[in-house]
């Protein structure tokens, strides 16, 4: 089997390392630190074609491969953490289950917006009593002659204090097969968008309020029973979690080995010491095992949708990975990584972070157990 990127791969992350190094790089410390959406990056994304990557031509995409999505991912992480984030928001997170599931007209209405760097879209999931457990959503969705009508409040949701466009899911039955999703813009009367708050990270969210929030049906994406196609999209978003996380861990583990080349203590750098040299032993190790497994996961997707279980070890591998290997990077640069004056202290908070978003890494231990016996396991109570 062969491990290396084809010639066009290969061509395609040197073309975005270049731009990421050259456009990205040099305020890579500011924008770690920025509040809101940095959409000056997503215009500038949008020139570069590095959104919409693996989205059809006639969608307004590239017509590239998931491949191609997660090797600019990761470019850019390398040069510039938080500008991955963009990458994120225009190829794997909720935008990539609209473009799976949207009508022509809903695309035409959107997809200009977002694909353009414009507008964003952010994903209504998580609610109060409905976290890992999300089929336990309350957001109600009625049918009221042409209109749908959502009641509930959905909390954590990525980029939603600056979100034009929220992709909500919402109960319009009873059930599993009752759960669909319904497109809202922001300034519809019904939903009210709360103060941000803060992640540890340093992301801001905010409560999103639904009341009496009518929109046209033509504004259902998927309806009830719609539930498990949504989730296979999100598999998607899950692999630029992991994405991210892995490529995080790389960025601090270059910063560490840096440091350890050049640092002198004790009259030697750092580097010549023997519990340092496994420390980094240990990290390429662990690097190098999630990089194998996330590029299985998306060889899985490749012409279609990446398969749960090869999602469920990629994200798991990667979002471990990321976090190891950042916080050890850390302890080996010591008081300098823990400065806010590098970039290493603020990937160890975003990989933190990702070991609870998209999937806990508990959770994604269950659905890889139900793939190692194939079965399903439930956790409900009384089942």
């Amino acid at each position: 089997m062969d491990f290396r990127l084809s010639d066009d791969e290969q061509a395609f992350a040197d073309s975005v390392r270049r731009f990421a190094r050259e456009q990205l790089a040099p305020r890579a410390l500011e924008r770690a630190h920025a509040s809101g959406f940095p959409r000056d990056v997503a215009r500038l994304m949008a020139q570069q074609g590095l959104l919409g990557i693996s989205f059809a031509p006639e969608d307004g995409g590239q017509g590239g491969t998931l491949m191609h999505a997660v090797l600019a991912i990761q470019e850019v992480a390398m040069a510039c953490p938080r500008s991955a984030d963009v990458v994120q928001a225009g190829n794997f997170g909720p935008i990539r289950t609209f473009v799976e599931y949207a009508s022509e007209a809903q695309k035409a209405r959107y997809l200009p917006g977002l694909l353009s760097g414009e507008t964003v879209i952010a994903l209504g999931m998580s609610e109060p009593d409905a976290g890992s457990a999300v089929t336990e959503l309350k957001t109600r969705a009625r049918m009221e002659g042409d209109a749908v009508v959502l009641d509930g409040t959905k909390v954590f949701s990525t980029h939603s204090p600056d979100a034009d466009l929220f992709l909500v899911y919402a109960r319009f039955g009873p059930g599993l097969e009752g759960i669909g999703s319904v497109l809202v813009e922001r300034a519809t009367p019904g939903l009210t968008v709360g103060p941000p708050a803060a992640f540890m990270s340093g992301e801001a969210w905010s409560e999103l309020h639904f009341e009496n929030c009518r929109v046209h049906q033509d504004n259902i994406l998927l309806g009830a029973g719609g539930f498990r196609r949504q989730i296979a999209g999100f598999n998607v978003e899950r692999l630029g979690n992991a994405a991210r996380s892995l490529t995080l861990g790389r960025y601090c583990f270059e910063r560490a080995r840096e440091h350890a080349a050049t640092r002198r203590q004790f009259g030697r750098t750092l580097c010549e010491f023997q519990g340092i040299q496994w420390k980094f032993a240990d990290m390429h190790l662990k690097l190098e095992l999630a990089q194998l497994a996330l590029y299985q996961a998306v060889l899985s997707g490749q012409g279609g949708l990446p398969t749960a279980q090869a999602t469920a070890v990629a994200k798991l591998a990667c979002n471990q990975a990321g976090w190891d290997v950042a916080n050890e990077a850390m302890q080996v640069m010591g008081a300098l990584g823990y400065s806010r004056e590098t970039l290493v202290e603020y990937c160890v908070r975003r990989t933190r972070g990702w070991m609870i978003a998209g999937g806990s890494v508990e959770m994604l231990k269950n659905r890889i157990a139900e793939g190692v016996f194939g079965r399903s396991f439930s956790q409900r109570a009384g089942a």
